[in-house]
């Protein structure tokens, strides 16, 4: 067993502090902000996560996982993970600020020989800062590793449990063996590098993902003008070994945390040091373009967007999670409503009051059937169980007009044509170019904005 801290507790932090406990060592989170620790200390989840509340009431009842919302005198610790949040600005950059603080509060309160882990996202070159940070204020020595996770959100647990790759990265050899030590139970390969090494790993991993998604979305773009089934080249390329099937299903694009973050700081970091992130910078814009094409296209089936009423599914940027940073749903959302739209979102997880913090300009619904009442078209934008289980047949008589946006190819659309819709959706051949006019009860026919 090894003495661990983990300093922020928030996605990255919680859920590793959760796991490492899992594994038998002994976890100290550590973290300012008050109510996320007495959240976390009752065995709750400030975070939607499948199965992180379980590993916290196990790690808490052995007393083996431990929560404070301030640094002590001294850190008991071989071992401190930083795991804080390093947003990035409009142009890329991310900003360290919290980084450095959690390293100039640790590094004053360890005994020499603790190693201090970067599992934060941070710039190519973090890992020499944060030792140079380290040595001003402890002048004992003090060894820094970078491991950078690679956690899926709705899956984090698994990942963390189950990894591809430990990607371990320092100057110094024994820091990396007794890092590695801490995982040696999930017999994983661990990649050891130096340390700006591991962290151009992450951000390279992050950008070739979003490529792959960026790449299928432009094929399918191609797919609808040509007549062609973007699912169908999808998994036909995907038998490729060289390619893999994965993220390679075309929709709304990417969101979230990371992908959107780590794109833009990879992209600037390659411009301030004198390259030309082209593939980059076009990544982003397809992604960008994915949402407009969207609109257009809903604009184009109903004639215009002013003064129709569009039911948004979901809020999160996928399902299995209530994260709603960078959503492509939300984002959706806000443009529909740009064009004078009227805009209902629902989401299972995701709360009201979040949503409507986010999105000023949507009117949030408490279930689907609230929201297809009077729509023009609804717009499956997050793929959760409850939607793609949901009865729109019978449903549909309660909309002004019967047409699905399929935004996630989740969905069977032949059913839902033959059951009245005209179905939308990605880069495959459907029923859009004629929008039936259906009959419509005087009470529907007023919520569609007749007089």
């Amino acid at each position: 067993m090894t003495r661990i801290a983990v300093v922020g507790c928030g996605y990255v932090g919680g859920v590793s502090a959760a796991c490492f406990a899992e594994l038998g060592h002994s976890v100290e989170c550590i973290d300012i902000n008050t109510e996320r620790i007495a959240l976390y200390r009752t065995g709750k989840s400030p975070i939607h996560e499948p199965g992180l509340e379980e590993l916290l009431a196990r790690g808490i009842s052995s007393g083996r996982l431990t929560f404070r919302d301030c640094y002590p005198e001294f850190i008991d610790a071989e071992i401190v993970f930083i795991a804080v949040n390093t947003p990035g600005s409009s142009e890329g950059a991310a900003d360290l600020r919290a980084v450095r603080d959690a390293v100039t509060s640790v590094a004053a309160r360890l005994a020499p020989g603790s190693i201090i882990v970067n599992k934060s996202t941070v710039p190519i070159g973090t890992g020499d800062l944060v030792e140079g940070m380290a040595r001003r204020v402890n002048a004992e020595r003090i060894s820094v590793v970078s491991n950078p996770e690679f956690l899926r959100e709705g899956s984090a647990v698994a990942d963390f449990m189950r990894p591809d790759r430990i990607v371990l990265g320092s100057n110094d050899p024994s820091a990396v063996e007794r890092v590695a030590r801490l995982y040696s139970s999930l017999e994983a390969p661990v990649v050891q590098v130096d340390i700006r090494t591991a962290e151009m790993i992450k951000y390279a991993s992050n950008a070739f993902l979003a490529t792959k998604i960026s790449f299928i979305n432009e094929i399918a773009a191609i797919c609808e003008a040509l007549g062609a089934d973007v699912t169908e080249v999808a998994r036909g390329m995907g038998m490729d070994d060289r390619i893999g099937p994965r993220f390679l299903a075309a929709g709304l694009g990417w969101g979230g945390s990371c992908f959107p973050k780590d794109v833009r700081a990879l992209s600037h970091m390659a411009s301030v040091h004198g390259t030309h992130p082209q593939l980059l910078r076009s990544v982003i814009d397809i992604n960008n373009g994915q949402r407009l094409r969207v609109v257009g296209r809903l604009r184009n089936a109903l004639d215009g967007l002013d003064s129709k009423r569009i039911l948004i599914l979901g809020a999160a940027f996928k399902s299995d999670t209530d994260d709603i940073r960078n959503s492509p749903a939300l984002e959706l959302a806000n443009l529909l409503a740009l064009e004078g739209a009227s805009v209902a979102i629902a989401d299972p997880v995701v709360s009201r009051i979040r949503i409507e913090q986010e999105s000023t300009s949507v009117n949030v619904v408490d279930s689907v059937t609230e929201g297809l009442s009077g729509a023009h078209a609804v717009v499956l934008a997050t793929d959760w169980p409850e939607y793609l289980a949901f009865d729109f047949a019978s449903a549909r008589t309660s909309m002004a007009l019967p047409v699905f946006f399929d935004a996630r190819n989740a969905m069977d659309g032949d059913r839902l044509n033959a059951s009245g819709f005209t179905y939308m959706c990605i880069g495959r051949p459907a029923s859009e170019a004629t929008v039936p006019q259906v009959a419509m009860t005087p009470a529907v026919y007023a919520l569609a904005g007749g007089s």
